[in-house]
């Protein structure tokens, strides 16, 4: 599977009427999420290109929480009277901060966003962090799933990794994870150094005997900035990593997994309607050092990063200034055709042509041109009532989302 193009990270504001120059007017807001960045882990991997800081001893964990509170603060007036549909703690390693820490971000979201009592709190945990009684304690505090970064089974795969955890902990975690909460995805990477198709589907299989509702099964690319991609590790050749992706994908569904986005699984009932609301292009509040936003108003839809070093968003948000936002800026007619469809191909069943025009406030004329040429090459679906990949623009997603490059 080829490497996915990443969104371009964005600046500038409308002027508050809609309609005016060419911009989007949405006759509804979409659904919004909330993400947490907690940018901390006990040691950064080589093939990882996340916001994520080594950090040996404690965390600074009530300068993170006033920060994020100020951080927080500072969004309202943005999503101000929005229901938040999904909150999602990434990393980083969510799991190095308290039960309490938890119970209180979760806390301060309910006291100032309108967070129903059912919504999906999701927080990722490495099982080398793992503690039965910190599980616990992040459930009674609202979080109802919670995915774990397995990777392997495999202690020597796990080693090349630079995984701190190896096959046994990442059992045990597994099991404290489903003794907390009822929905638990597992990631797991495969084409990883040196793997058998035998290994890789030794890893699936095992992974599919814990019965767990999700499964996020990627395929290891190197990303630039990374250890892996300065020092390349021996990884399986192009056909065997084909052929490593359509047994992950046969295993699974011969499970009952749904393989409802490229390398999403899940039992019915369990898709992650925080990821879903991405690739459907929905607005999302992203706080924390490098979290990144998409926040849609009537006339205008924008995009905002913050600061990527923690210590200098921590201290540039509680200035509440505003600093903390080094990036904004506005999407034009081109960003949002490419974004839109570089989400919503990524989902087997693609999307409805009219949420296109809900969710950009665009006529689907806009990108009918290159609708056509991916028609052409057999990549996507002809027709505007569904937007849908073939099976042969699925497996060459890049190729497909390219076409709609400004």
């Amino acid at each position: 599977m080829k490497k996915l193009v990443r969104v371009p990270q964005p600046q500038a504001e409308g002027d508050g009427r809609p309609g005016v120059r060419g911009r989007p007017g949405l006759a509804a807001l979409p659904p919004l999420s909330v993400y947490v960045h907690v940018p901390w882990c006990v040691h950064k991997c080589p093939y990882c290109d996340f916001n994520s800081h080594e950090r040996s001893g404690d965390i600074p964990e009530e300068d993170y929480l006033q920060a994020l509170q100020a951080d927080l603060e500072q969004a309202l007036p943005d999503v101000w009277g929005r229901p938040v549909s999904t909150v999602f703690f990434g990393g980083g390693t969510p799991s190095l901060l308290s039960a309490d820490a938890v119970d209180r971000i979760i806390g301060l979201l309910r006291a100032t966003l309108s967070l129903p009592p059912d919504a999906e709190i999701t927080l990722e945990a490495n099982p080398g962090t793992a503690e039965a009684a910190r599980f616990q304690g992040y459930a009674q505090a609202g979080v109802n799933r919670i995915s774990l970064g397995i990777q392997s089974f495999d202690d020597d795969k796990l080693r090349r990794l630079g995984r701190i955890h190896d096959a046994d902990q990442a059992r045990a975690a597994i099991a404290m994870a489903q003794r907390a909460v009822d929905r638990v995805n597992l990631d797991l990477m495969f084409a990883l150094p040196q793997q058998t198709l035998a290994e890789c589907e030794q890893d699936v299989r095992e992974a599919l005997a814990f019965q767990t509702g999700h499964l996020s099964l990627y395929h290891l690319t190197l990303e630039p900035n990374t250890v892996f991609a300065k020092f390349p590790p021996r990884l399986p050749d192009d056909e065997l990593s084909a052929a490593m992706q359509d047994r992950v994908a046969e295993l699974a569904t011969a499970a009952g997994f749904d393989r409802y986005e490229v390398s999403a699984y899940a039992r019915p009932g369990q898709a992650c309607q925080h990821n879903l609301n991405y690739w459907q292009f929905g607005d999302y509040l992203g706080i924390g050092p490098g979290a990144h936003s998409k926040i849609s108003f009537q006339n205008r839809i924008i995009r905002q990063a913050r600061a990527r070093m923690p210590d200098a968003w921590m201290r540039l948000a509680r200035e509440g200034t505003g600093r903390h936002i080094v990036e904004q800026r506005e999407l034009g007619h081109g960003d949002l055709g490419f974004e839109f469809m570089l989400n919503a191909l990524r989902l087997r069943q693609g999307v409805e042509g009219g949420l296109f025009i809900e969710r950009t406030g665009l006529s689907l004329m806009s990108i009918l041109p290159a609708m056509r040429r991916a028609v052409e090459r057999g990549l996507l679906q002809p027709g505007l009532e569904r937007v849908q990949a073939t099976p042969q623009g699925w497996r060459f997603l890049n190729d497909l989302q390219m076409e709609f490059l400004p």
